[in-house]
Order: structure tokens, then C-alpha cells, then sequence
């Protein structure tokens, strides 16, 4: 399999293995709207045994994004590349309080009563991922989140 080096963009590395597609939809990439993309699934990875890397073309990803992806894929790796160089690279890394990302799953929640209320999460454990909502005490964990996305 070839995957060219991407001139400008990102490089998301160290993805659990599976996840790839998964950090796509959070992306909002369906490869409906021309993006070049290159998604490498269950490659070896010397640290992990198996990993998944997602390369966007022409694209850096601002902060919402890397904390939607630190959501469920904490050991990921954010490589920004001009110029064919990796001018910078950072390891996701999940707040220990998350707001007005995802939404919780409890229907009575008074984030989902139309009151004007930001979601916020504690985060528990982040592996594997544990949140419990502030208002009401759900517990959600990344099967949850994805349902999500």
C-alpha cells in the first residue's frame, strides 16, 4: 500500500486500532466535499502492537476538534505538516472537565429540557473512558460518545 507524504495539513497518528473512521465522522469527513484523505487502519506501531493514522490534506484541525478526538482516541498524536515537515506535534490530551462537546444521554437532563445550559462532563477514568455528567450524575462512556458523532 503507498500513502504519499501530504505537503501541508495533518496527521493524526496512534489512533486505536478501529477508530479511524470514527475520527472521520467526528471530522465531519464523508469525502463528499472533495477532501484528500488517507486513512491507514491496524498497521503495526512498535508501541501500541496496532494503531490506525488519519492524513488530511490542506487542513489543521482547531481545538474543538483535537478535544472531540481525545474523546476516543487518548493516545493519539496531532502532527501538523507544511511544507512536507512536521512543524508541530502534540499528544491529545482530554480535559479533566469537558464542555459543550458532546451532550448527555439522559433524556431528563436539563441539558436536553431547552434550557440554555452547556453540557459539562467530569471526566472519571480515561481509560477506558468513564464521563459522569455534572447536572444529573449519568455515566457515559465512549460508546456513548460516538452515538454522538
Amino acid at each position: 500500500m503507498y500513502v504519499k507524504k501530504i505537503r501541508n495539513g495533518t496527521v493524526i497518528d496512534h489512533i486505536e486500532p478501529g477508530h479511524a473512521l470514527d475520527v472521520l465522522h467526528i471530522l465531519g469527513i464523508n469525502g463528499k466535499l472533495g477532501e484528500v484523505v488517507s486513512a491507514v487502519m491496524n498497521v503495526e506501531s512498535k508501541r501500541y502492537g496496532r494503531k490506525d493514522i488519519v492524513k488530511i490534506d490542506d487542513r489543521e484541525l482547531n481545538p474543538q476538534e483535537v478535544d472531540k478526538i481525545a474523546l476516543i482516541a487518548p493516545k493519539a498524536t496531532i502532527n501538523i505538516v507544511r511544507e512536507y515537515e512536521v512543524t508541530s506535534k502534540k499528544r491529545v490530551q482530554l480535559p479533566q472537565t469537558i464542555r459543550g462537546i458532546i451532550r448527555c444521554n439522559n433524556p431528563s437532563c436539563v441539558v436536553n429540557a431547552g434550557e440554555p445550559v452547556a453540557s459539562e462532563f467530569k471526566v472519571e477514568v480515561f481509560e477506558p473512558l468513564r464521563i459522569r455528567c455534572h447536572y444529573c450524575g449519568r455515566i457515559m462512556g465512549k460508546d456513548d460518545v460516538l452515538k454522538q458523532f
